[in-house]
């Protein structure tokens, strides 16, 4: 063999070795941007987490910050005579329900802002017709000023101010909540596509 066919074999041997390490490199990077999980935004003012609350569901236990510790969770506010937007909200939570239920480490937390009507027996009816199991879907209710702090100062779903005896929380905001009470997101709950986003978003919170 002549060398300078000798020359263009070693040349042609360099060339598919430094292709070889190239396309490695690029499927590398493209794997790691596939398989890597964003991080979501943490919601509220640095350390910002929701404080300490006692309620009772459906069933007439008392919930308290110590059952949802480690667990991921969504928050929402309704009242069961509500014939605007809460019947929306439910039927959309109902879609999150349906993926997580059988998740131990998800709840939901939907309470009443009206709590002089939504007595325990009343939502439990209103648990019923949404098919929700108190082991993992509360709907809750308590003292009206302590559920009204927790929604503004808490889960900042909304940014009214106490009104004294006219003073209502009406919001259509889902908190998303992670396992250390850190808000993740906030998201319409009578919108179809930011409750898809929160199902997207569920999956990635967990897998932080």
């Amino acid at each position: 063999m002549s060398s300078k066919a000798k020359g263009l074999l070693i040349f042609f041997a360099v060339l598919s070795v430094a292709f070889l390490g190239y396309a490695g490199y690029v499927i590398k990077g493209e794997r790691g941007t596939f398989l890597g999980v964003e991080k979501l935004p943490v919601i509220g003012a640095p350390g910002h987490t929701v404080p300490g609350f006692s309620f009772t569901d459906q069933e007439g236990n008392t919930r308290t910050q110590a059952d949802v510790k480690g667990k991921t969770y969504v928050a929402e506010y309704f009242f069961t005579t509500c014939t605007g937007i809460c019947p929306k909200m439910n039927a959309n939570m109902e879609k999150i329900y349906a993926e997580y239920k059988d998740n131990p480490n998800f709840l939901i937390l939907s309470h009443t802002v009206d709590p002089e009507h939504d007595s325990v027996p009343v939502l439990k009816e209103y648990a019923a017709k949404h098919g929700a199991n108190s082991k993992n879907w509360w709907f809750l209710t308590g003292n009206k000023v302590d559920l009204y702090r927790l929604a503004r100062q808490g889960y900042l779903v909304d940014d009214g101010t106490p009104s004294g005896d006219e003073d209502f929380v009406h919001t259509q905001w889902f908190a998303l909540v992670d396992k250390t009470g850190q808000i993740r997101g906030l998201y319409e709950g009578t919108k179809d596509k930011d409750v898809y986003k929160l199902i997207a978003d569920i999956d990635r919170l967990m897998k932080e």
